[in-house]
């Protein structure tokens, strides 16, 4: 692809400048990875920076396709402030929010600007009257839409996920038993309705059986404790790491079981199995495990499914089918999917 090709759609500086906005979360974060990687790789000489929320630096800085990351702590003026010098020729909004829209007005509202195609109106037809409009395409191939006036294609590479060279960690720091491979499980979830309840968990470990390691963060300490009293094959990770030590031994895992949860895109990132398992969301809104092999565990059938397009607190029908009813067969799936 020459440079000559990409002056079609509009005149570019000599260096080519790129902003992403992407707030957050950690998920759609890691979504957005093969944007970057392929404006960088694609538009001869591109200089790409990235926005954020300061909370997801974690996730943008080690990225060697990321040339300068802003990021935002409470002032989305202050941040403005910060981009103008950028002098980009555009702006790539993988967001699109009041908040993003509002940056480009702070920032001057001159600059060419590309934003995602969220689908609300498909969302909401599908959450609220089961109507299904939406795309039977992934998420990350909407994002790459954004990007496609610049002659950027899919490269069918996947997502990326990089670990600092100090957040790998050791397989000698697990317990020996579980050194010479492990099952890992993403016991977390932003929502209570995206999660199995404990009781589940722990009979999901128990027909996984041999060594599991469970993972999470603080807020998932006490559940993966209350599972590896209960499963004493079971190591408890979770509020003991941080989220890049918990994708280096997603990376190092056998398979990954895992709730519809940012750890679940690390997993894919680096082309692991996966078990992905859905409660009040469905794998159609388009964020299923990308370009890896997976299985999709969902009860289907339910009509109040899905019940948002994020999650509840807790079911707001009372029966929490969509979960209480997983078949949880391991065994099926391992056989299936020839793992």
């Amino acid at each position: 692809m020459n440079f000559t090709a990409l002056s079609i759609s509009m005149s570019f500086s000599k260096t080519p400048k790129f902003l992403l906005l992407r707030f957050s979360s950690i998920g759609d974060i890691v979504l957005s990875s093969p944007v970057v990687r392929c404006l960088k790789q694609q538009i001869p000489g591109a200089e790409v920076h990235f926005a954020t929320k300061i909370q997801y630096r974690f996730l943008v800085e080690p990225n060697p396709y990321v040339d300068r990351v802003f990021l935002l702590d409470n002032s989305l003026t202050d941040l403005a402030n910060q981009l103008k010098a950028g002098q980009y020729d555009a702006i790539i909004d993988l967001h699109n929010n009041l908040r993003t829209r509002h940056l480009g007005w702070l920032m001057g509202g001159r600059i060419p600007t590309y934003r995602f195609d969220k689908l609300n109106w498909e969302k909401w037809l599908l959450v609220n009257l089961k109507i299904n409009r939406l795309p039977d395409q992934h998420l990350v191939d909407r994002y790459l839409k954004t990007v496609e006036a610049f002659g950027v294609r899919n490269d069918h590479r996947g997502l990326d996920y990089f670990i600092p060279e100090q957040d790998e960690v050791p397989l000698e720091t697990l317990p020996e038993t579980h050194q010479n491979g492990y099952v890992a499980f993403a016991i977390g979830g932003q929502h209570e309705t995206k999660k199995l309840p404990v009781a589940r968990m722990i009979k999901l470990c128990q027909k996984i059986g041999g060594p599991i390691v469970l993972l999470g963060g603080n807020e998932d300490a006490a559940n993966g404790q209350r599972i590896a009293n209960q499963v004493k094959s079971a190591h408890n990770a979770c509020g003991a790491l941080n989220f890049n030590q918990s994708a280096s031994l997603v990376r190092q895992a056998r398979v990954v079981y895992t709730h519809d949860t940012g750890l679940m895109h690390v997993a894919a990132a680096f082309k692991k199995r996966v078990v992905s398992i859905w409660g009040n969301t469905v794998p159609g809104f388009g964020m299923y495990p990308y370009q890896t092999d997976f299985a999709a565990w969902q009860v289907n059938g339910l009509s109040c499914r899905p019940c948002s397009k994020i999650g509840h607190q807790k079911c707001p029908q009372g029966h929490f089918k969509c979960m209480n009813d997983q078949a949880l067969d391991v065994a099926a799936t391992e056989r299936e999917r020839g793992w």
